[in-house]
């Protein structure tokens, strides 16, 4: 897909704040193993790389990443991020691990405002929820698009002005992008 450039109309003196929703690329099943616990499938391994790289020439690369202790998130996060030169501090936080859009929101919410794009990498049903009911409106068909699925290895961007992260709620952002990372096949 490719990137979109649009912004939210500038209202006011709020900075440009972007929220990048990236979704961990293809988890494999092993027996045996508790789902925190999954790790990416050799497909994973191809897609994540290529989200890190899809994301840098999108220009949203993040001030900051917060990504869900599940095994399969940080293998995602440590794949995609080793494409950029220096990669932004990263917390791992167990509350991303499985959460719904209310618990989402508020980890979000805590982040300084001194952020200004935020990488929040987990899981879906929650990260599809968290960005259907932050965007208030979304270019083109973009909302369409995530509605009907947002797979693995997928990242959404929602853009909007505020002064902090606190301030953030549904229907305040501008959908103004999804990516969908697919890497070459050995």
């Amino acid at each position: 897909m490719t990137p979109h450039i649009a912004v939210p109309p500038h209202t006011g003196s709020s900075p440009l704040r972007r929220l990048v929703v990236l979704r961990h690329a293809k988890s494999a099943y092993p027996d045996d193993l508790p789902d925190h616990e999954r790790p990416l499938a050799a497909r994973g391994r191809r897609d994540a790389p290529v989200a890190g790289r899809l994301l840098a020439e999108a220009d949203c690369l993040p001030d900051l990443a917060l990504c869900s202790t599940a095994v399969r998130a940080r293998q995602t996060w440590d794949l995609a991020c080793a494409q950029w030169g220096t990669p932004p501090p990263v917390r791992h936080d167990r509350r991303l691990y499985a959460a719904g859009v209310a618990d989402l929101l508020a980890v979000v919410q805590e982040v300084s405002p001194e952020v200004a794009t935020l990488l929040l990498v987990g899981h879906n049903p929650g990260l599809e929820e968290l960005v259907l009911a932050l965007a208030g409106d979304g270019l083109g068909d973009l909302l369409e698009e995530v509605g009907a699925k947002f797979p693995t290895a997928a990242a959404a961007v929602l853009a909007w002005h505020g002064p902090g992260w606190r301030d953030l709620t549904p229907g305040t952002a501008r959908l103004t992008d999804v990516m969908v990372a697919r890497g070459r096949k050995d």
